[in-house]
């Protein structure tokens, strides 16, 4: 049998000497960048508005009366 191995670094410091608050610090912004795009996508996608066009109530409004300011009263 074999000896486990040993897991990769999620993080690997390049050039640099970061304290301890630094490393933690990254880790932090990180973990709540990937805690965000993950509510982001499990979020449900907004309603779109009905557009005045495909709105039924819009057939059902009472007719335009005759009288002075009847026109204006026809656009609603």
């Amino acid at each position: 049998m074999s000896a486990p191995e040993k897991p990769s670094p999620h993080l690997v410091v390049v050039r640099g000497e970061p304290t301890e608050e630094e490393l933690a610090a990254l880790t932090a912004v990180l973990a709540a960048r990937a805690a965000a795009a993950r509510a982001a996508a499990e979020a449900p996608e907004p309603e779109r508005p009905v557009s005045g066009w495909r709105d039924r109530a819009r057939g059902v409004r009472t007719p335009p009366r005759p009288g002075p300011g009847a026109w204006r009263l026809s656009t609603r």
